[in-house]
């Protein structure tokens, strides 16, 4: 099971990080459709610039902050800590909903994290 943990993380990781590089490339193209309202022909395109700026901007902002969370998730993952179970687990539920890369992630989230020998490997050891 340690290895399917240690794959778990990595592969949080790198859906972290696409997310990220999507939320910056989402904000470049929110820069770009903003610098038409710059431009001499701003006021004929004005109304389409502002509301596409505004749709990359919200895309940015919740695909920096998904990213940031999966990476976080999966360095948590791999420290072998409790939290970090628990805050896979929600990641991992929401991810079946991203068909198909999310849907396969978030199910291999779950019957990893929520298979005995998975929950051992998270418990906080005893102290005798």
């Amino acid at each position: 099971m340690e290895r399917h943990i240690r794959i778990l993380a990595l592969l949080s990781r790198l859906w972290g990080a696409l997310a990220v590089l999507v939320g910056l490339s989402m904000l470049t193209l929110a820069a770009g459709a903003l610098a038409l309202l710059a431009a001499p022909e701003g006021t004929t395109v004005g109304f389409a610039a502002g509301v596409t700026a505004g749709i990359f901007a919200m895309t940015s902002f919740f695909a920096l902050v998904w990213g940031s969370a999966s990476l976080w998730s999966g360095i948590l993952i791999g420290r072998h800590e409790s939290r970090g179970r628990m805050f896979g687990l929600a990641l991992g539920v929401v991810n079946l909903l991203v068909v198909p890369f999310g849907t396969a992630l978030g199910a291999y989230a779950l019957w990893v994290l929520l298979s005995r020998d998975g929950r051992h490997i998270f418990e906080a050891p005893t102290v005798n």
